[in-house]
């Protein structure tokens, strides 16, 4: 999805043999079909996620828009279904709930495309369940962060938050991106992710379109405020926040500060503006830079109106 479709188009010529197409989209999907065709008809194992476990029955249910966990699970003579502990609810009748929260807050979709049912093998087919904690259990002993394991995994909070859609999932390197996944993942390894509760604005926003009302953003700031007290924080980090401190709460140096900061970003040579100091750029170029800040747009845009 981080891709265009011109990209696309020369990633099929270098691995698939395909010919140019200018990125045609129709021609690339038919490309695709036949390529993962083959892989379906001769794979001897399909190995899919679970999106939901009925205790009542059970079976469990697995969410496509494009049929891929039927055909593969139907082809394939072993079916393995991997599915977290928190994706169990107790009856079918609930199901119908979760389907509506799943696909609306995920792609605004009245209900998914396909919804597949698997409550017991084919005659002459095998069907195995494993059932993965990684780490969830400990997540639910921590009462400020076990709301988290309600997230049915729908992606609202990645879709409307400011930090994700400006650096994307591959920037927050852990396997669950986005507001949630910078929840989830300290809880896994501190250390490793301990940046993550730090990429967000707190907004909000994460937590207002969340379907089933985990309170993301607060979260977020609990995380800061056990990784600040439990990891060793660097000196440069700690100085620069020291700075910003005192800039963010004096008006006079805020507006100093950002004058200046638009003068250098508009002036400025590109090799210092795109420094090793600079770590965003090293992926993307740094907004248009504009002559005024909202404040002095504000105070214009007063004074002309009377």
């Amino acid at each position: 999805i981080h891709k265009t479709k011109e990209e696309v188009d020369e990633l099929f010529q270098e691995h698939l043999g395909t010919t140019p197409s200018g990125g045609n989209p129709e021609y690339l999907t038919n490309e695709a079909r036949k390529h993962l065709r083959g892989k379906f008809l001769e794979a001897d194992v399909a190995i899919t996620g679970v999106n939901f476990a009925i205790a009542e029955t059970g079976g469990i249910v697995v969410c496509t828009n494009e049929g891929n966990a039927d055909m593969g699970s139907h082809l394939a003579p072993i079916h393995i279904a991997c599915m977290g502990i928190e994706k169990i609810i107790p009856k079918e009748e609930h199901l119908g709930v979760f389907l509506r929260l799943l696909a609306r807050s995920a792609t605004g979709q009245p209900i998914t495309t396909y919804s597949s049912h698997f409550n017991k093998p084919a005659e002459g087919h095998e069907m195995h369940i494993v059932i993965v904690d990684n780490g969830r259990t400990e997540q639910l002993s921590r009462e400020d962060f076990r709301s988290s394991l309600h997230c049915i995994r729908c992606g609202a909070c990645m879709n409307t938050c400011p930090i994700y859609r400006r650096s994307g999932g591959h920037s927050y390197d852990a396997t669950i991106p986005g507001p949630i996944g910078s929840i989830l993942s300290p809880g896994k390894d501190l250390t490793k992710h301990s940046s993550l509760p730090f990429a967000s604005t707190l907004c909000g926003s994460c937590s207002n379109v969340c379907p089933v009302k985990i309170n993301i953003h607060e979260q977020l700031y609990k995380w800061r405020q056990i990784i600040v007290k439990d990891e060793p924080q660097p000196l440069i980090k700690k100085t620069i926040l020291k700075i910003a401190g005192v800039v963010l709460s004096n008006p006079t140096l805020y507006s100093i500060a950002g004058k200046s900061a638009r003068f250098m970003l508009k002036h400025a040579p590109r090799f210092m503006v795109y420094s090793k100091l600079n770590t965003w750029g090293n992926a993307r170029d740094l907004p248009e830079v504009k002559n005024e800040n909202f404040d002095e747009w504000y105070k214009l845009k007063r004074k002309n109106n009377g």
